[in-house]
């Protein structure tokens, strides 16, 4: 284990733990079960002194300001499930199986007319780890659905490892289906237990049954592994030939799943190491902390005339941006003989100070939009050109609306969306979540207009292209 500790102002608080799950870290000026079922879901009022934009978006969502291509498509104080009935419900809270403010929300992927999000096991009380919604919203505050229904969802008490335990990511290809990794692991904040083997769970969105389970097997799995985020590569509409990339952020890794096969195997390089200079993190100068989060962020870049791709990827605690042709991560041979292949790993340039970023995405143009954590802010960069600090761009920034942006994806529609899920994580880590306020928003801005006459327009030549 690494130590990091927890400054807030006048306030100094220690833990053990990595990044975004911290060890022991029993907060006492919060306590998440002391008002246990007594937060009220219905009066979920935003007194936040800043007011969106009035245009409103193609989901019948406010902007968030004039000028910003971001909808505010979903938005929450606090989570709530829908139950069968009432009754239902409330036994639920009672018993402790749903706590609602230990529910927060990590992953998100849009298809058609769904939504769904992933609901890590960060505290005891999530009663579904993966949830869908109507899109567009018939209100802005929907209940949570769990996805395909309420038996693929087991607990921690009562485990039954064939279904869901807790997912952190999801992934949606382009054949239609969903991707889910679960981690295994609960009570990721306090307690870690890895009450399942990690796997991964594919669903058929199209009749929302269930298509595979492929358990990670033992001999990739390390002490303290955490697999996180999933990214999945398909060519040619081949969707039985597909690869899956899975972080491994804790001990720094990549998995890779061939469909095709039902094989996997790990690989890993340096570059998925965490920068010990990007390690400092601040939540809007009042909250200070240290996450040492490896490998993080993955995107596929456009096929190139061979028929390759490049991975983009980047640790979580990192200011730069590297990659590898996929065609090394595809070949398993490589990697089962242990073949040096250090020099295929590539760093392609520098985001700058305080750019630490969680996920990324890259539209059918080979624009890539990425997370900025400390920054509240999303930032783009047009992959046909360097990476160079005069070609990115901050597509937008907002303390409010972008406040820790932790998820984004770039959905497969004909005008493609960028989606961000913004959930104040520290917050909820550390100090806890005041729930007068909005805690949790889903935005959408579609890619083109996001791009238009910045340069990470693809239309717009950049400084310095790629040779």
């Amino acid at each position: 284990m690494f130590l990091f500790s927890v400054l807030l102002i006048g306030v100094i608080a220690s833990a053990h733990g990595y990044g975004y799950s911290p060890y022991h870290n029993r907060n006492p000026y919060y306590n998440s079960t002391s008002n246990r079922g007594q937060v009220d879901l219905d009066s979920r009022v935003d007194v936040t002194n800043q007011t969106p934009g009035r245009r409103t978006g193609p989901y019948g969502g406010p902007y968030v300001s004039s000028t910003s291509p971001f909808e505010i498509v979903y938005e929450w104080n606090i989570f709530d499930y829908e139950y069968p009935s009432t009754t239902e419900r409330r036994a639920a809270i009672t018993s402790g199986e749903y706590i609602p403010e230990n529910t927060m929300p990590l992953g998100i992927d849009a298809y058609q007319n769904r939504f769904f999000i992933s609901i890590p096991r960060w505290k005891i009380g999530t009663p579904a780890t993966l949830v869908s919604l109507d899109l567009p919203p018939k209100t802005r505050t929907p209940l949570l659905r769990p996805y395909p229904n309420w038996q693929y969802h087991t607990t921690p008490t009562n485990p039954d490892c064939t279904k869901l335990m807790s997912v952190f990511r999801i992934h949606i290809d382009e054949c239609g289906r969903l991707w889910a990794i679960d981690a295994g692991m609960v009570n990721t904040t306090s307690t870690p237990n890895l009450v399942c083997p990690p796997k991964i769970m594919i669903f058929d969105l199209a009749t929302d049954r269930h298509l595979l389970t492929f358990q990670i097997p033992d001999n990739q799995i390390k002490e303290d592994s955490l697999y996180t985020s999933i990214l999945v590569d398909i060519r040619d509409g081949r969707c039985e030939d597909a690869h899956a990339y899975v972080t491994d952020v804790w001990r720094n890794g990549l998995w890779v799943f061939s469909l095709g096969k039902r094989r996997s195997w790990r690989t890993n390089n340096y570059f998925m190491l965490p920068n010990p200079h990007a390690c400092d993190y601040s939540f809007h100068n009042q909250l200070n902390y240290q996450w040492t989060d490896g490998i993080f962020g993955t995107a596929l870049g456009l096929v190139d005339a061979r028929g390759d791709r490049l991975m983009y990827f980047h640790p979580m605690s990192s200011f730069s941006e590297f990659s590898v042709l996929t065609s090394v991560l595809q070949n398993e041979t490589i990697w089962t003989q242990g073949i040096n292949v250090n020099t295929q790993f590539k760093e392609v340039g520098d985001r700058g100070r305080n750019s630490q970023s969680s996920t990324s995405g890259i539209d059918r143009d080979g624009v890539l939009f990425y997370t900025l954590v400390n920054q509240d802010a999303i930032g783009c960069w047009d992959t046909n050109k360097v990476l160079v600090p005069s070609n990115i761009h901050h597509v937008d920034q907002n303390q409010v609306f972008l406040s820790f942006p932790n998820d984004i994806k770039v959905d497969k529609a004909a005008d493609q969306g960028v989606w961000v899920l913004a959930n104040n994580l520290p917050l909820f880590l550390y100090t806890g979540l005041d729930y007068s306020k909005v805690n949790v928003r889903i935005l959408r801005a579609s890619a083109k207009a996001a791009a238009k006459n910045t340069p990470c327009d693809p239309n717009k030549r950049g400084s310095h292209l790629w040779r």
